[in-house]
C-alpha cells in the first residue's frame, strides 16, 4: 500500500503512466485493424460479440503475461546465432507473428480482388467454427503484440502497477473503438484494402524486427497516417463528385 501511495505522489510515475498509455493505445491500432477486418467476415449478429470477447480475453492474457514479466524479459536472451544475428524467443515470436499477418493479409487481399474464389476466404465453415476461429486468431496476434509491448514497457518503467493501469486503459480504448472502426471499414470498401495494406506492412516490419533489422515505429505510423489522410481526401473528393452528379440531375 505504501508503494502505491509513493507512486501516486511521484511526478515521474505519472509521466511514465501517460507515456505508456499512449504507447499501448498506438500499438493497439495494429491489433484493432486486424480485429475489425477479421470480425467483419462473421455473420452480422456475431460480430460485436466476437470483438468484445476477443478483446476481453486479450486483456486477461496481457494481465497474465504481466504477472510473468521477469520471464518475459528473459525472452530477449539469444538462443542461437544465424547470419551474424543472435535469435531470441522474442525474435522468433515476432517472425512467426509477422508471417501470420502477411499470410492473412495476402489471403484477404486475394479474396477482395477475386471475390468469386470462395475457397480463398480465410474464415470458412459454419458460424460456430468461424466464431471460435476468429477468437483464436485475435488471441494469437495479441500474444505477439503483447510480448513486444511488455518488453518495451519494462524498459520505460520498473513499476508493475503502472504497466497494469496502462494495459487496462489501452484495452478499454480498444473496446470502445472496435465497433465504430469495424463499421467504418465495412461501409468503405477502399478502406478495407488500405487496412489490409497496413497489416501487410506491419507484418513485414515484425519479420524485419525479428531478423535484427529494426524499423522505427514512428516511420511506420507516419506512413500509415499519411496514407489514411490521402484516403480521407479521396473520400471527400468522391462524395463531392457524387453530390455534383446528383445536383445535376
Amino acid at each position: 500500500m505504501q508503494d502505491i501511495m509513493t507512486l501516486i505522489q511521484d511526478p515521474a510515475a505519472w509521466v511514465a503512466l501517460v507515456t505508456l498509455v499512449v504507447m499501448e493505445v498506438v500499438l493497439g491500432i495494429d491489433n484493432l485493424i486486424f480485429i475489425s477486418i477479421l470480425t467483419n467476415k462473421l455473420p452480422p449478429e456475431h460480430r460485436e460479440r466476437a470483438r468484445k470477447t476477443g478483446i476481453a480475453l486479450a486483456l486477461v492474457m496481457r494481465l497474465a503475461l504481466l504477472g510473468t514479466v521477469a520471464w518475459i524479459v528473459q525472452l530477449t536472451e539469444p538462443l542461437f546465432e544465424l547470419f551474424g544475428h543472435g535469435f531470441s524467443w522474442k525474435d522468433l515470436i515476432l517472425i512467426a507473428g509477422g508471417l501470420f499477418l502477411v499470410w492473412k493479409a495476402t489471403k484477404e487481399i486475394h479474396h477482395n480482388v477475386d471475390p468469386e474464389d470462395h475457397q480463398e476466404n480465410f474464415i470458412a465453415g459454419k458460424t460456430g467454427t468461424s466464431f471460435a476461429s476468429a477468437i483464436g486468431q485475435i488471441l494469437l496476434l495479441d500474444l505477439v503484440f503483447s510480448v513486444d509491448s511488455i518488453i518495451t514497457a519494462v524498459g520505460m518503467t520498473p513499476h508493475l502497477p503502472i504497466m497494469i493501469i496502462a494495459v487496462i486503459a489501452a484495452v478499454t480504448v480498444m473496446l470502445v473503438a472496435a465497433t465504430p472502426l469495424a463499421n467504418f471499414i465495412e461501409r468503405n470498401p477502399t478502406i478495407v484494402m488500405l487496412a489490409l495494406a497496413f497489416l501487410l506492412m506491419i507484418g513485414t516490419t515484425l519479420i524485419a524486427d525479428g531478423m535484427g533489422f529494426h524499423v522505427p515505429k514512428g516511420y511506420v505510423y507516419a506512413a500509415m497516417a499519411f496514407s489514411a489522410l490521402v484516403e480521407v481526401l479521396n473520400m471527400f473528393a468522391r462524395n463531392a463528385r457524387r453530390r455534383k452528379r446528383e445536383g445535376g440531375h
